[in-house]
């Protein structure tokens, strides 16, 4: 045996000693099932700019940024010296402070719409206050959600986020399917699920519930539904029903907000009431918001004339978030976005054009900087039709792990997001890479 070998041996033993330890403590040996795999997850030791190095010291390049969190890479040297500034005078306090107030008119400056804007800690946060905000402005009990949309944890926005065949019903009629066992059958009764991108259907789904739904909630390129965008005729009927039957139209962008400068929802005619947000507008560290029509916002008011709902939290709007997001918000000018997009773009089509290499079927889905790959050669409308059985995930698994043994991390749904960071040499070794994995799962395809 060579030295070599001794050396991966002793390697592999310092992971599995790792996940014996957290197995011990933490419930599955995690706490995000993100990064949950089988034998054992894989461990970070450092990160910078759009490397990722494990603690095996093999350098990653990071096409997952943290689920789309980090829009300029890992320990960014400007978000870095401002934090540290900012720590040395105090992390939290139970007074105001002067950089909520500056990223607060930073983001509403930036999207029109954003007349006021509420902070708190994370985009499940967000979404939850965003739902309860549109309940106590309209005093109605339901909300809508497309199905399979996913919109954080909270138990009303994750109802038939992860519906299946077996459970999702007939497709005029969908089910309202619990994510968590013991989910409250009140919670089920009041969340409408809709058809994404199907007028015809979505709208007939909202007729029945007309009078009872205090707001349509829609994420215009979701994750979870194959990462295809809404099209402009679907969030325009959107918009004429909330208007016509006393709802709100409320925009989950916690993730695709980096999708162009002033978000995903530039790309409409329209625009939401509410909008929430969360992942880059904190700069690397744990962020939520939400903002929209002053009307609706002032209900959040306790000095004002037409409060209706309470909310704080101990670490909203802490002086490290607020400092890292500006900073962030900051460097992701019109000209940077422009950029990262256009190298997006370039991406894409190199990934295309290995596919083709390959002989693999292969569609791309996404917007601005995020995208997925699918391996079919016609993508996905909707939920029913990006549903992935088994044998679809098995072979996920398995590009994934190539890809991961070929120097590059991805989102487990098989899409990338980029950051401001990466360059054309990121961006080779990526279609490299792709190409090496399309050749290894290529036989699974056509099995």
């Amino acid at each position: 045996m060579s030295m070599h070998d001794n050396e991966t041996i002793q390697v592999l033993k310092k992971e599995e000693e790792l996940y014996e330890k957290a197995c011990k403590v933490l419930p599955g040996g995690i706490s995000r099932n993100v990064v949950f795999r089988k034998p054992h997850p894989f461990y970070v030791s450092e990160a910078k700019g759009c490397y990722v190095t494990d603690i095996n010291g093999n350098k990653k390049v990071d096409y997952a940024n943290n689920i789309a969190s980090l829009i300029h890479g890992h320990a960014h040297p400007q978000i870095i010296e401002a934090v540290y500034k900012q720590m040395q005078k105090g992390t939290a306090y139970t007074i105001g402070t002067e950089i909520e107030i500056e990223h607060a008119t930073l983001l509403c400056n930036r999207v029109p719409g954003f007349d006021k804007i509420r902070f708190m800690n994370s985009g499940t946060e967000a979404v939850m206050a965003m739902i309860k905000a549109a309940r106590a402005f309209t005093g109605k009990p339901k909300i809508a959600k497309a199905e399979g949309g996913y919109h954080g944890s909270f138990d009303t926005a994750e109802v038939s986020q992860s519906s299946s065949p077996a459970t999702w019903g007939d497709i005029d009629n969908p089910r309202s399917v619990a994510h968590v066992v013991g989910t409250p059958q009140a919670v089920l009764d009041n969340v409408v699920v809709y058809h994404y991108n199907d007028i015809e259907r979505t709208i007939n789904i909202l007729n029945r519930h007309a009078g009872e739904i205090a707001c349509v909630l829609i994420d215009p390129v979701p994750h979870r539904i194959g990462m295809v965008q809404a099209t402009p005729e679907f969030v325009e009927a959107l918009y004429k029903w909330t208007r016509e039957n006393g709802a709100l139209l409320c925009f989950d962008e916690v993730i695709c907000f980096r999708a162009d400068y002033e978000g995903a929802q530039s790309a409409y005619s329209v625009r939401p009431d509410l909008t929430s947000m969360g992942k880059i507008i904190g700069g690397g560290f744990p962020i939520g918001a939400f903002a929209g029509r002053a009307d609706i916002m002032n209900i959040l008011d306790p000095g004002g004339s037409d409060f209706r709902f309470p909310l704080s939290g101990t670490f909203s709007a802490n002086p490290i978030s607020m400092t890292a997001g500006k900073v962030a918000m900051e460097m992701l000018d019109r000209e940077a976005m422009i950029k990262l997009n256009n190298f997006s773009q370039i991406a894409i089509n190199q990934i295309k054009e290995a596919g083709k290499i390959a002989g693999i079927p292969l569609s791309i889905t996404g917007k601005g900087s995020m995208f997925k790959v699918h391996f079919r050669e016609v993508a996905p409308k909707n939920y029913r039709e990006s549903y992935e059985d088994a044998h679809t995930k098995m072979i996920m698994n398995m590009f994934l792990e190539k890809m991961y043994e070929e120097g590059v991390i991805m989102i487990n749904s098989c899409s990338c997001v980029l950051s401001t960071v990466i360059g054309q040499p990121e961006i080779d070794l990526l279609s490299d890479a792709m190409l090496k994995s399309f050749r290894h799962i290529k036989p699974h395809l056509q099995a």
